[in-house]
């Protein structure tokens, strides 16, 4: 499996990265996240710009985005406009979401960049190449809140996200029972042992689902999401709770 490599952070080796999303839909209330995010010391910050209500300005969006990575010196940003389909704050139409993620890319200021598989595979190779252009990765990303895709479905999920050229692969679903978590472990544990070029990155979410995000390690996810104040989806763990786990978990390899 390649390695992906993201200012001094290495995907694809050791414990799974903690991430923890920046909401706010004010740039006051973006502060305050990005402060509480700091205070936490995280691996990465992943800025959920849909939930910022001026997202569509594009200059108010570059200059958030400068403000952003001043704030957050070397650590690693990803920036996500999470759609409302797939669970995000906004609707936003085709030709504004591959905009956004266009002036994102052109900005400078991102090291990592959500594009949405069902936003459409062209878009995602689009971006892939253009991202690669200006030495920026893309993560794609599925997220289910409804239910838990059969395997074969999460499979074929993250094998086209691969085919489009992203680094990293993402997949999030919402069980309905322990079956489903079993069944979202076990394809992530098929994804990297036969068919990942690319660091995976899975979770099951609400409470049913919290295991998904301690055990990655052991089933080859290689990101995990945290909180620090805000939750951004169901189920996520604070990031200190996060780190002890992970580090229990480790103790016995």
């Amino acid at each position: 499996m390649n390695q992906v490599k993201i200012r001094k952070l290495v995907f694809g080796e050791g414990r799974p990265k903690i991430c923890v999303p920046i909401t706010g839909r004010t740039r006051e209330e973006i502060a305050l996240r990005t402060a509480e995010l700091k205070a936490a010391k995280p691996d990465l910050a992943e800025w959920r710009a849909d939930w910022y209500e001026e997202v569509f300005d594009r200059e108010k969006l570059e200059t958030t985005l400068a403000w952003l990575r001043e704030e957050l010196g070397e650590l690693p940003l990803l920036v996500t406009f999470r759609t409302r389909e797939e669970g995000g704050e906004q609707s936003v139409s085709p030709e504004d979401y591959a905009a956004f993620l266009r002036t994102v890319l052109m900005s400078g200021q991102a090291d990592l960049i959500d594009v949405e598989l069902f936003r459409g595979e062209k878009l995602l190779r689009d971006i892939c190449k253009e991202a690669k252009a200006q030495g920026v990765k893309v993560i794609a990303s599925s997220h289910d809140f409804e239910k838990t895709p059969a395997k074969e479905e999460i499979l074929a999920r993250l094998i086209r996200m691969q085919d489009c050229g992203a680094d990293l692969l993402k997949l999030a679903v919402m069980p309905q029972d322990a079956a489903d978590v079993l069944t979202l472990l076990s394809a992530t544990l098929e994804m990297s042992e036969k068919y990942a070029k690319q660091p995976v990155v899975t979770m099951s979410m609400g409470a049913k689902g919290a295991v998904s995000r301690l055990a990655g390690e052991v089933f080859g996810s290689a990101m995990t999401f945290g909180s620090a104040g805000v939750a951004s989806a169901p189920g996520q763990v604070s990031v200190p709770e996060l780190k002890m786990a992970l580090e229990v978990l480790r103790q016995g390899k």
